[in-house]
């Protein structure tokens, strides 16, 4: 498949894809899952790596910013695509296999979108095991609750239908790239465009049952979390100000990482502004068991 976006094509791509190694790792021993598709960068010797979780029409790839310009800082970052898991439940099996497969005991998580609530889904998985993983949360244009997608009432039949019509699907929910003025904004969207033309129908399927059957985050359970930081947009995306605002809700002593603009995917065009907050909601973990870096803090 050729892909022709400004992204694709730019150097600062070319640059990840030639020096970031892809891993593949397979968790079930019986060959019918292709498994985990990994990217871990920066110092190896950190041992609370900051973790990214894509969205429904995202790949480990769509992180290529945040990976080149954190782990050049000192910071280990992961990014982590998912095999086909069709419920919650087993999408958080196989995230903890993948960490204990990676001998990584603790993490800070990067969500966006259903990324960003299956991380928390992971916090309260983790913490009914009684095997709390997760030291903070970063979440992108996310939400706690499943219920405001239209497709809830399909969702259990996704998986006989085509590839093509569950492109659309995803598609219908993406802001067209006429309705801005913004190039970064559209070379964004045509890059999205072309990773979504690249999943399977098993990804397709699966990642938009999770993501529309009835679900919602029990955050009473996120207490034992460090820290919280909401990053959401000013301008059009795909979930309105209803669930922006219901997410401050459930979070209300959550630090906000508000940013003027950046459509749905701020971590491609508003990548600068993303990496900022980020460092910032790390930066209190340098130099304590927790930190997802290998600086030594400056005392003086």
């Amino acid at each position: 498949m050729s892909f022709s976006s400004q992204i694709f094509r730019s150097p600062e791509y070319t640059s990840f894809r030639c020096n970031v190694p892809l891993k593949q790792i397979i968790l079930d021993d019986t060959g019918t899952n292709k498994g985990w598709r990994v990217y871990d960068t920066g110092p190896r010797s950190v041992e609370t790596p900051l973790v990214f979780l894509h969205p429904v029409s995202g790949r480990a790839e769509v992180f290529f910013k945040q990976l080149l310009t954190l782990s050049s800082k000192g910071y280990r970052v992961i990014s982590a695509e998912n095999p086909p898991y069709w419920s919650v439940t087993e999408w958080c099996e196989g995230f903890m296999q993948l960490l204990d497969h990676m001998d990584i005991k603790q993490v800070h998580l990067f969500g966006a979108s259903l990324g960003g609530f299956l991380a928390q889904k992971f916090v309260e998985f983790s913490t009914i095991v009684h095997q709390p993983r997760v030291v903070s949360l970063f979440l992108c244009n996310s939400f706690t609750d499943t219920s405001i997608f239209k497709y809830k009432d399909a969702a259990v039949l996704f998986w006989i239908l085509p590839a093509i019509v569950l492109r659309k699907m995803v598609l219908s929910n993406f802001s067209s790239r006429e309705t801005f003025y913004d190039t970064r904004i559209m070379d964004s969207i045509d890059f999205m465009v072309e990773l979504i033309e690249s999943l399977s129908q098993a990804d397709l399927a699966s990642r938009l049952t999770i993501n529309c059957l009835n679900s919602r985050v029990n955050t009473s359970l996120m207490r034992g979390l460090k820290s919280v930081t909401l990053m959401d947009v000013f301008d059009d995306y795909a979930l309105g100000s209803p669930i922006k605002e219901k997410i401050y809700q459930e979070y209300p002593d959550a630090k906000l990482a508000q940013l003027k603009s950046g459509g749905n995917f701020p971590y491609l065009s508003r990548s600068d502004e993303v990496n900022l907050h980020l460092q910032l909601h790390l930066r209190k973990y340098d130099g304590t068991p927790y930190s997802a870096s290998d600086n030594i803090p400056n005392t003086e």
